[in-house]
Parts: structure tokens; sequence; C-alpha cells
């Protein structure tokens, strides 16, 4: 079952989940939203569309852009609209 956790604490956990490029991608209802916060930080992929993040808050400590979503992707990654994948110190296992 993949889990996503920044300092210890449990951000996102799953039993279904989307895999692409290598990254784990929850669903929007896995994750919890009380630590996360929306960033203004913005990326564009050429076949999935643009990406928005979110800084992880874990008592008190700001992982700035560390969480990433679509939602609006491309026809090519639809399976991923609004789920959110990982990085910069966040811990994903599968």
């Amino acid at each position: 079952m993949p889990r996503a956790s920044y300092n210890g604490q449990t951000i996102a956990e799953t039993d279904t989940h989307e895999l692409v490029e290598g990254n784990v991608y929850f669903p929007p209802d896995s994750v919890d939203r009380a630590l996360l916060e929306p960033s203004e930080h913005t990326t564009v992929c050429g076949w999935k569309g643009t990406a928005r993040y979110y800084h992880v808050v874990v008592d008190g400590q700001r992982n700035e852009n560390a969480a990433w979503y679509y939602p609006e992707p491309k026809e090519a990654a639809a399976n991923i609209k609004d789920h959110v994948a990982f990085w910069r110190g966040v811990t994903v296992e599968r």
C-alpha cells in the first residue's frame, strides 16, 4: 500500500494509485489536506499539462513545493486528474 510521509507524519495512504514516470500519484481522497498549503508555483509538462503545487507543512516544518497535481491535465494524463504526487524530502513507500 503506497504511503507518503514527512517528518514522521503520514500525508497520504491508499490501496489504489496511478504510477507515472516513477511517481506515485495518490487519489485526492487519500491525501490529508490539512498538511498542505497551496503554492503559486507551476510547471508545464508537454504531455501532462500544467502542474500546480502545494507546500507540505508538518509540525511547523514547511517543505516548499513538495507536492504537485494536475487540475486540468491533457487527455493523455486524464487518469491523474487531481491526484497528488510528492518529492523533495517526502518519503514515498510503495
